[in-house]
């Protein structure tokens, strides 16, 4: 996992470049406002983690827009068995 540095948003904006270097060291910079996170800034090992966890997020489909085809896999779906 990677570690977390917090930094106010007006230090991040005046020194986005010691930030843009650092980033690479900690993973991710949360940036804060007000003492409340706005946002983060992270490094691309992180967004390409990211990126590989959201192409992992379940696709929900209701069953109205399932068609016959999915409709018929699910029905011919035999629990262990992988489907081709």
């Amino acid at each position: 996992m990677a570690r977390v540095l917090q930094v106010p948003a007006t230090a991040f904006s005046r020194s986005f470049g010691k930030y843009r270097d650092e980033v690479h060291n900690v993973g991710v910079i949360e940036v804060t406002s007000h003492d409340r996170v706005v946002g983060a800034y992270i490094s691309a090992k992180e967004l390409e983690h990211f990126n590989e966890l959201k192409k992992r997020e379940r696709h929900v489909i209701r069953v109205e827009d399932a068609d016959d085809e999915l409709i018929d896999a699910i029905k011919q779906a035999r629990w262990g068995e992988v489907s081709e």
